[in-house]
């Protein structure tokens, strides 16, 4: 396990994703949640992915916000 102390803007940037966007206890149901559905999708052939499109779509915005937060990439 990493145990290196996160960088001040992340941090800072971290807490205000959480303060203002969503709450850590959302935000860790979602991940939960996205980790189920592609589970499942691997175990059943795909069958579970057609009745979670939706929650899959909206799950996959928050853990892509997630991930510019930790490390900026697509923002200019």
């Amino acid at each position: 396990m990493i145990t290196e102390k996160l960088p001040n803007n992340v941090e800072t940037r971290l807490n205000d994703f959480f303060t203002d966007k969503i709450d850590t206890k959302e935000m860790a149901k979602i991940i939960r949640e996205v980790n189920n559905a592609l589970s499942l999708c691997v175990m059943r052939g795909c069958e579970t992915i057609e009745s979670e499109i939706k929650n899959i779509d909206d799950n996959f915005y928050w853990l892509n916000k997630l991930a510019e937060v930790l490390d900026p990439y697509l923002e200019t």
